[in-house]
């Protein structure tokens, strides 16, 4: 998934600068070198016989198709090996998805019933995963990881649903003889799988011809791409494949020859799926490449005064908007609330409602699936226009939402946890442990106030605390800060080896500085980013695992005890602290501690 991520979140400048290319030449003196551009004729002839199609739609029918394979590759991972595979995790997101889908169709109807344009429907039902994955790299320590988990599943869900209704609602004039040879060819792929012959070029070229029988059949040919690559193997790598790929990588540590590297390579390979090799190979190609190409040559539209009025009175156009910054935001929400209020499923996380409604705003971003339906649905140049500056314009206002509502529920503050499976608890009030030589101390010894943070340098939260600790101590010298290890690893999977980092550092007797360096740099905690910040302080990491191990065991032992379950969690002088995580919160319970001990 952090792959996945890494991807997306890297694609979308590069999707955004394609996007803008795109509008600047549409809106330039060249304008009309636009159309002509993508109007020129590219095709194959052979012996008489001639295959041509303009280049839009070589980018719209042909690589989009690739796109579609990709999405494909990882719906078939997830339903296999991943998320997919446990109901109760996927049940919350797919409602949801369903409803974000849903109620913006239902949305654009209402202000479309009966009229023209009321073909169009489809439009504000996907969700763009790169734009809408941008926006909340943008929005960064406010959107929590389980968040963007569960909005990655969302958007896996939508792309299927969304998939399904091009399928059969925007899929006319079929050519019975066209889909039975496409029907022809995917059973023959499909025997080859079982068969288990497994020879690339076999399956290009049947995928090749699949392709050209759909384009045919009047089926569009984007839905090949999803069936081929649902049918792509995918498992989990076996016990015995990883044992057989590390006995080869050993054998050649030992005897580097060429042969042996080849070998090794190989067995290393055939440890991973098919599904899972492929994805590695073309995700960067359709989030980097084919996708910002469709972007260029679908988005220019001409934004003058003339098509800007047309757009503001045409019912398409506020269809769209309205379905993509309302519809979305009510459906995801609704499609939420119903499957946790029938507990047919969890969420990933401790998440609060601010957070999962900023997730549903941001959803709104419709942008390649949609301008992909626009295609389909409208055929008048006039009613293309309008819809692409509705989507546009939704996509922009469902952004801007989308960070207001994460920036209010940040305000508010919240605590990482775990979610509750079990009854609700009666948690104890004091500090099970005082605070001792061995704690993480932070101010004068002789302080009036002791403030104990029981924290995870992974929790966003925690961050946002680490901001208010400095500044509160700023205004109150006459306090002690007290930081305890208590990291969640079902969350924070890198919260445990920063602590161990920590720890190394607290060695040397620069905690503190090591400290406000990972809550400084909080969305870049793995492995070599551990390593290069200690041995920026002089650091060896990695010394002495074992002893630290204990030590930070010892913190999260002293934490259940006082009742903590998730971070960050404070006590005052020894009692829990109830109140919000905001400065002036603390400052006044800080001040009140401090005119009582007088």
């Amino acid at each position: 998934m952090r792959t996945f991520l890494k991807t997306e979140v890297g694609s979308t400048s590069v999707l955004l600068v394609a996007t803008l290319a795109g509008l600047v030449w549409a809106n330039s003196p060249w304008a009309d070198t636009y159309e002509r551009f993508w109007h020129l004729t590219l095709g194959i002839s052979f012996n008489g016989d001639t295959f041509s199609l303009d280049l839009r739609h070589w980018v719209n029918d042909g690589l989009m198709t690739v796109f579609f394979f990709v999405i494909g590759l990882e719906i078939s991972r997830e339903v296999a090996v991943g998320q997919l595979r446990d109901r109760r995790l996927i049940a919350v997101p797919a409602v949801a998805a369903l409803g974000g889908m849903v109620v913006p169709a239902g949305v654009y109807l209402l202000v479309n019933a009966g009229g023209a344009g009321a073909g169009g429907w489809g439009v504000p039902i996907a969700t763009d995963t790169a734009f809408a994955l941008g926006v909340l790299a943008i929005v960064g320590a406010r959107c929590p990881e389980p968040l963007r988990a569960f909005l990655l599943t969302l958007a896996i869900v939508d792309d299927v649903l969304a998939i399904l209704v091009i399928a059969v609602f925007y899929t006319e004039d079929l050519s019975v003889a066209a889909l039975l040879w496409a029907v022809a060819l995917l059973a023959l792929i499909v025997t080859l799988r079982w068969l288990r012959f497994w020879r690339a070029p076999a399956y290009v070229i049947l995928g090749f011809a699949l392709w050209l029988a759909a384009l045919r059949s009047g089926v569009h040919p984007t839905l090949v791409g999803i069936a081929l690559g649902a049918l792509v193997l995918v498992y989990a790598p076996r016990e015995h494949q990883v044992m057989l790929a590390g006995e080869a990588v050993q054998e050649f540590t030992s005897k580097p020859n060429a042969r042996l590297a080849v070998q090794a390579a190989r067995t290393v390979r055939q440890a991973v799926s098919v599904n899972e090799r492929l994805q590695v190979m073309l995700h960067p190609w359709s989030s980097h490449v084919i996708v910002p190409i469709f972007a260029l040559a679908n988005a220019g539209v001409r934004l003058d005064g003339g098509s800007l009025r047309h757009a503001v009175g045409s019912a398409i156009t506020w269809g769209i908007v309205l379905g993509l910054v309302l519809g979305k935001l009510a459906g995801i929400s609704l499609g939420t609330w119903i499957p946790l209020r029938l507990n047919w499923g969890v969420l990933p996380g401790n998440l609060v409602w601010g957070q999962m409604l900023g997730g549903a705003a941001v959803s709104g971003i419709g942008f390649t699936v949609s301008l992909f339906i626009v295609d389909l649905a409208f055929t008048d140049a006039v009613m293309r226009t309008d819809a692409k500056i509705g989507i546009i314009a939704g996509s922009l206002v469902a952004a801007i939402l989308g960070w207001v509502i994460f920036r209010m529920a940040w305000d508010q503050g919240g605590v990482c946890a775990p979610p509750r499976t079990g009854p609700e608890e009666i948690l104890p009030e004091t500090l099970a442990v005082p605070v001792h030589e061995g704690d993480h101390v932070r101010g004068p010894e002789d302080a009036t106030v002791t403030l104990v943070e029981y924290g995870d340098f992974e929790c966003p939260y925690c961050g946002r605390l680490h901001q208010v600790l400095e500044r509160l101590q700023e205004r109150h010298p006459d306090l002690r800060v007290v930081f305890r290890h208590f990291p969640l690893r079902e969350l924070h999977p890198h919260a445990a080896p920063a602590a161990l980092v920590a720890e190394d550092a607290a060695d040397h007797g620069r905690f503190w500085e090591m400290h406000d360096t990972l809550f400084a740099n909080q969305r870049h905690l793995n492995h070599p980013d551990l390593e290069k910040y200690a041995r920026s302080l002089g650091v060896e990491p990695w010394r002495r695992v074992p002893e630290h191990l204990e030590r930070i065991a010892a913190d999260e032992e002293s934490g259940r005890n006082s009742g903590v379950r998730g971070t960050p969690t404070i006590f005052l002088n020894g009692a829990r602290y109830h109140g919000h995580h905001d400065l002036e919160s603390l400052s006044k319970a800080v001040a009140e501690l401090q005119r009582a001990t007088r």
